[in-house]
């Protein structure tokens, strides 16, 4: 078994390696295009890699809560395990940016593409003015109607432990007074962090009802958004 999931899993790696750089100057020449354009254009590439990943893996998902996904931006605070739900969520969700470190848009042809997508890239050195930028840049954003994909713990936690829950997006939900989605799933079950080796299997991607930010203060929502994500990761087998 083990033997046949390297294989697959060495096939999902070079059907990448061949699309990638194709796709990477696709999304150079979208420059012109207004970002909205941009980003169908450039999320053809992610659905190629989500449908290879269920083709050749045997990744497969289901969500459960679709319908509590606003029409209007809102900022999704999410668990983070693996690169699949970086991927997947573009297919799931409207349109949206995300919050990451500035250094992954160094990364050659995966990061030119991601420049494209106007992503809020951050310097983490400095948490002062990061959380500046996110809260200048994340209001822009969420004007041009642009949903904002935020993972609180700042970076791929494995299955079955919790990070530290920052507050960076709550912050940005109560100065601008959006609405914030909790997103708990199990894809670091499939596709683990940095892992080769990728498992066929289900993954399951929960989405609570929005949480509204009128009232609350950041530490009291970024606590109920960590609050529900972990209650719901337990049960995600089970449903």
């Amino acid at each position: 078994m083990i033997v046949i999931t390297a294989l697959r899993s060495a096939a999902f790696a070079a059907f990448k390696i061949v699309i990638t750089p194709v796709f990477a100057v696709i999304a150079l020449l979208t420059f012109p295009l207004p970002p909205l354009a941009r980003y169908r254009v450039i999320t053809v590439w992610t659905r190629c890699v989500i449908w290879a990943a269920r083709a050749i893996c045997g990744i497969r998902y289901r969500v459960i809560g679709a319908e509590h996904i606003p029409r209007e931006p809102c900022i999704i605070l999410a668990k983070h395990q693996s690169a699949w739900e970086t991927l997947a969520f573009q297919l799931i969700f409207p349109p949206q940016v995300w919050v990451l470190k500035k250094e992954l848009l160094q990364v050659p042809f995966f990061g030119w593409g991601l420049a494209m997508l106007s992503p809020i890239a951050i310097d983490r050195s400095s948490r002062r003015e990061a959380l500046q930028q996110l809260i200048e840049q994340g209001r822009q954003r969420l004007q041009s109607g642009f949903s904002i994909v935020i993972f609180p713990e700042g970076t791929r936690i494995p299955p079955g432990q919790r990070g530290k829950y920052r507050p960076g997006g709550a912050r940005l939900a109560v100065q601008t007074g959006t609405p914030v989605l909790p997103v708990a799933h199990n894809a670091g079950l499939r596709w683990g962090r940095n892992a080769f080796l990728k498992h066929p299997g289900l993954v399951t991607v929960s989405i609570g009802a929005p949480i509204h930010p009128q009232g609350l203060d950041a530490e009291t929502l970024i606590a109920r958004v960590e609050q529900w994500i972990e209650d719901e990761i337990p049960k995600l087998d089970a449903r």
